[in-house]
């Protein structure tokens, strides 16, 4: 059913929900758009409608094709609104659950061409704070790039920082989905630019190996990952794109690199990667042959163990998934005991495809076969060793000289 949003725009079908409120298909003055209606309560927040306005000049200003560019923030009643370009294609996610994982090449052109909008919005004073395949979307009217990659566009900016307002979230909360969350956020410091380049850097590790680098199980063994793993190595793509990965995830912000350098240093690896097939590797929790399947908690600590299959973890308590996993909102802030648990929930090497998953049945039926054969071969090597003393002890009696009986005096009587 259509809706009037303010006086200019009317919305016509809905496109998409997430916890921070639905995206319309709409019609304004110039044409088609999409309009995201936050939610009632956001709206109802005198203050977070001060700071909606308050950023109108900077989300209208940010002028770039690979951003989605926002036309209008509209303020009028309950409704709070923004009123964006319409991008004729999918989200990143979308793709990314259709084909698991992308080709090199592909992946690199599509992150290559986020870093770039990151800079524009850099430049201008804007941090996204939430970059995720959920918010990158892909023009397929665009012309095809690098491996057959469409156009990627970064949309929701200023969405986080909206709902990130003193009274909706103290000191001890942090906006965000903890897949792509940086390090220095979970510690606890304000977000700057460099949050955005650790975010992308996971997104580009997730197109690679189809799984994020310290993901999966309950939200805070992710930020605890964040904060004290390693990233652990991809095989099969050139040291110089993993050294950019690597470079990037780095735990402190100013080791990481800009965005316009990201971008260049990003398109420099193309022509290296042309024609490289999508890699060969499994997640530690991918499902395993044999049919056992890999889950997670949900995110509410308290509640009852429900479980999910493994992805970005919605934070909402007792939210059903969204349709376009829009997911970021607030969670306490981990303490530093808790940041320094030990080797529960710690990050762990990807697979060879086809190898056994730790704790499946196949994986379990393997190592109970390796204890078999390494318990005959100890049988047989016991067994042997025993052999072999017997046939040498024997071997001394029976070559041994007898007493020369003739020449020995005769024992006293």
């Amino acid at each position: 059913m259509a809706r009037k949003i303010g006086s200019r725009y009317t919305a016509n079908q809905i496109l998409g929900r997430g916890s921070a409120g639905t995206v319309w298909l709409g019609e304004g003055p110039e044409g088609p758009v999409a309009i995201k209606l936050l939610r009632e309560d956001l709206a109802s927040d005198q203050e977070l409608v001060g700071r909606f306005v308050q950023e109108r000049t900077a989300l209208l200003g940010l002028d770039h094709p690979h951003v989605v560019a926002v036309r209008d923030l509209v303020v009028d009643g309950n409704d709070l609104a923004l009123v964006m370009d319409l991008v004729r294609g999918t989200d990143l996610r979308t793709r990314l659950d259709r084909e698991r994982r992308l080709a090199p090449e592909s992946a690199v052109a599509i992150v290559a061409d986020v870093a770039d909008g990151l800079a524009a919005a850099h430049a201008a004073g804007v941090v996204h704070r939430d970059v995720k395949p959920e918010n990158v979307l892909l023009d397929m009217q665009g012309p095809l790039g690098p491996g057959g990659s469409h156009p990627a566009l970064l949309t929701d900016f200023g969405v986080a920082k909206l709902i990130d307002s003193p009274r909706r979230t103290r000191a001890t909360k942090i906006i965000g989905t903890p897949d792509y969350l940086a390090p220095e956020i979970i510690e606890g410091l304000p977000p700057r630019a460099a949050v955005d380049i650790y975010a992308l850097a996971t997104v580009l590790y997730e197109l690679l190996a189809g799984f994020t680098p310290f993901g999966g199980g309950h939200p805070g063994a992710v930020l605890r990952r964040h904060v004290t793993e390693t990233v652990v190595p991809l095989p099969g793509i050139p040291d110089e794109l993993w050294q950019l990965i690597v470079q990037c995830l780095a735990k402190a912000p100013a080791s990481r690199l800009r965005a316009s350098e990201l971008g260049a240093r990003l398109r420099e690896q193309l022509p290296l990667l042309a024609g490289m097939p999508p890699l060969d590797v499994d997640s530690p929790d991918a499902e395993s042959a044999d049919g056992d399947e890999a889950y997670v908690e949900t995110a509410e600590p308290s509640a009852p163990a429900a479980r999910e299959r493994r992805g970005a973890v919605p934070l909402v308590p007792g939210a059903a998934p969204d349709s376009n996993r829009d997911t970021h909102t607030s969670m306490r802030v981990p303490g530093p005991d808790e940041l320094a648990g030990g080797a529960r929930g710690t990050a762990r090497a990807p697979r060879a495809a086809g190898a056994p998953r730790p704790g499946s049945a196949r994986h379990r039926a393997s190592a109970r076969r390796r204890r078999i054969t390494l318990g005959a071969a100890a049988v047989a090597l016991v067994a042997a060793v025993g052999v072999g003393t017997w046939l040498a002890t024997s071997g001394d009696d029976a070559g041994a000289t007898p007493p020369d009986t003739k020449n020995s005096a005769p024992a006293s009587p």
